[in-house]
């Protein structure tokens, strides 16, 4: 059965470029592209990873990992976040809140970003 990821993104080139990529790489994969579409997509296929913006329409995505977290359907998903922002503040709130790895998208390239996926769902199988 293949791992299911869950991209919450509201930057259409790059959901799709993404969604495209982790297809090829063998995941079962899903597109929200609002914060609250992504959280109520996260309840309802229970995805192995969530791959998650910070600005989003609707719901934010600090909102969106509290409700994650929160939620005991949800609450054992890692999270990574995606995001042009990065300040450490930035950082710091998302780690705080339970998110397991920040990317700055500037700085890390699909190939990148599915290493972090690969080694994510590894680490949470133990």
């Amino acid at each position: 059965m293949k791992e299911k990821i869950l991209i919450v993104e509201d930057d259409k080139f790059l959901g799709e470029f993404l969604l495209k990529r982790l297809k090829e790489e063998g995941f079962e994969v899903f597109l929200a592209t609002n914060g609250e579409e992504g959280f109520n997509l996260a309840c309802e296929k229970r995805p192995e990873l969530i791959i998650l913006d910070l600005i989003l329409p609707e719901k934010n995505g600090y909102e969106v990992l509290e409700d994650l977290k929160r939620n005991p359907l949800t609450s054992n998903i890692p999270v990574l976040i995606l995001s042009n922002l990065g300040q450490k503040e930035e950082v710091e709130e998302a780690l705080r809140k339970g998110a397991e790895d920040f990317l700055i998208k500037a700085y890390y390239s699909l190939d990148d970003i599915t290493l972090r996926v690969r080694l994510h769902l590894k680490k949470s199988k133990k």
